[in-house]
């Protein structure tokens, strides 16, 4: 963000935040979208050598199984694969049954545990999932992280197309948003914003198997508007001033209510005696798994309604 904003500092916790400052009293809007991503930590490692692990983050177990994964060492990142007992030698019963995150291992072709704290591996290392990045058909991607990398993204260009701002611009990247919403918490006490807005991604449902009324919203149809989630009701002067700038626009939108989850838009709507905030999030297909999937052309439309909702808001607020 440095080319394209005031200052750049990192808080206490860790969380990156880009001032773009405007004039004196004016209206601090605070953006945030999370850094982190769902991944494994090292539990214990086997006599065999081989790492036993803990989730961090929302992940289900049926993915895990067979994925190829990264532990990040100090001594550099090592490969490894999620591994079981084969199923050649499984039982009828086993094969039927999904197996739990406890009841598998990471091999990194270590012989006992001293080789592998010789390779570098420690109790409490990070374990990331190893995919590369892909571009497929129809302005269409596939990568890993993209739940919020791609949130991330959007704020990085939101700031570099905000050349002028009548508001005091704080695009903060959160830190363990993943694990209960942590960062966000932080950076809005410290900022303590006259609006708040999370970029962050949402499912999109247009997938077999998956009912409308289940996940409604869809890739290439514009950016998810959230009415209301698990921890937040979005402010009523925040979700008119977005579908207004919408419609104004004719930017492609869509509206979700009543999603299990939430966002970082939660914990900073509670700060201090409040502040009004909202949620624009870009469909993605397959969040919360090593690999995600979604159009450039949502991502493109979610920067085109927060660039012009941050113009906007003096008049709102």
């Amino acid at each position: 963000m440095k080319p394209y904003v005031d200052e750049v500092k990192e808080d206490k916790l860790g969380n990156v935040i880009g001032i773009k400052r405007g004039k004196e009293n004016a209206p601090k809007v605070m953006l945030a979208a999370h850094m982190d991503e769902i991944g494994l930590l090292v539990k214990t490692i086997s006599n065999d050598g081989f790492l036993q692990f803990t989730k961090m983050g929302g992940i289900d177990d049926r993915i895990l199984l067979a994925q190829k994964v990264t532990v990040h060492t100090e001594k550099g990142p090592l490969h490894g694969i999620v591994g079981s007992k084969p199923p050649h030698i499984q039982k009828e019963e086993e094969r039927k049954k999904v197996l739990s995150y406890d009841e598998l291992f990471i091999d990194i072709g270590a012989e006992s545990r001293e080789e592998a704290k010789q390779m570098g591996v420690k109790i409490g290392d990070p374990v990331s999932f190893d995919v590369k990045f892909a571009k497929i058909g129809n302005g269409t991607v596939i990568g890993k992280a993209f739940d919020d990398r791609a949130g991330c993204a959007a704020m990085v260009e939101i700031v570099k197309q905000l050349k002028e701002t009548k508001c005091t611009l704080y695009a903060v990247g959160t830190v363990q948003e993943e694990v209960g919403l942590r960062g966000a918490t932080t950076a809005a006490f410290g900022i303590y914003p006259d609006v708040g807005i999370a970029l962050d991604v949402t499912i999109a449902g247009d997938v077999p198997g998956v009912k409308e009324f289940e996940a409604p919203i869809k890739m290439r149809k514009g950016p998810s508007i959230t009415i209301a989630d698990y921890g937040l009701i979005t402010h009523q002067k925040v979700l008119r001033l977005l579908v207004d700038v919408a419609e104004e626009n004719k930017i492609p939108y869509q509206l979700e209510t009543g999603l299990p989850g939430s966002t970082d838009a939660a914990r900073i709507s509670l700060t201090r005696e409040g502040v009004p905030s909202g949620v624009i999030s870009i469909p993605t297909r397959y969040i919360h798994s090593p690999v995600s999937l979604l159009s450039l052309k949502d991502i493109e439309n979610t920067v085109k309604l927060t660039v012009t909702a941050v113009q906007k808001i003096p008049k709102y607020f």
